[in-house]
C-alpha cells in the first residue's frame, strides 16, 4: 500500500512564506534622493561613514551611516555643524562621501570639499561607472 503526500499543507506553509518576504520587502527603503552622479573609469569598493547629497537644485542632504532615516536637507551653515559632529564622532579611516547631481555648479562642490578639508577630514566624490570602451587596435 502506498502512502499519499498531501500537499495542502505545503502549499499553505509556501504561500505563509512568500507574504512573509512580500511583506518585509516593502520595509527596505532606499535613498529617495534623485542625484544623477557624474561617470568615472575608477570605482572604489570602501563603504563611506558619513553621506552628503547634493541635487540638482543646490539643495544640500546629509545622513550618518549607522542612521538608517533619509537624509535630512540642511544649509551650508548646518553642513558645517553637521561636518564638525562627525569628525568628533569619526576615527582616522572614515571619510564623507558626496553625492552631487552631474549639474551641480563646480563651485559648490568646491566649497563643501573645502568644509571637509578645513575640519580635517578625508572627502570623495562619487560617481557611476563608465560604460567600458574598448580600444581599438
Amino acid at each position: 500500500m502506498t502512502s499519499l503526500f498531501s500537499m495542502a499543507s505545503m502549499t499553505d506553509v509556501i504561500f505563509l512564506l512568500l507574504i512573509f518576504f512580500m511583506v518585509t520587502s516593502t520595509f527596505v527603503f532606499p535613498t529617495a534622493l534623485e542625484v544623477n552622479l557624474p561617470q568615472s573609469s575608477e570605482q572604489t569598493a570602501i563603504k563611506p561613514s558619513t553621506r552628503v547629497y547634493v541635487d540638482k537644485n543646490k539643495v544640500i542632504y546629509a545622513s550618518f551611516a549607522e542612521e538608517s532615516g533619509e537624509p535630512q536637507p540642511m544649509s551650508m551653515q548646518q553642513l558645517v555643524g553637521f561636518i564638525q559632529v562627525m569628525r568628533q564622532k569619526g576615527t582616522s579611516e572614515d571619510f564623507i562621501a558626496i553625492y552631487a547631481d552631474e549639474e551641480v555648479p563646480y563651485g559648490t562642490l568646491v566649497e563643501i570639499l573645502d568644509l571637509g578639508a578645513r575640519n580635517g577630514l578625508k572627502m570623495v566624490l562619487a560617481t557611476k561607472p563608465a560604460p567600458s570602451t574598448a580600444m581599438p587596435q
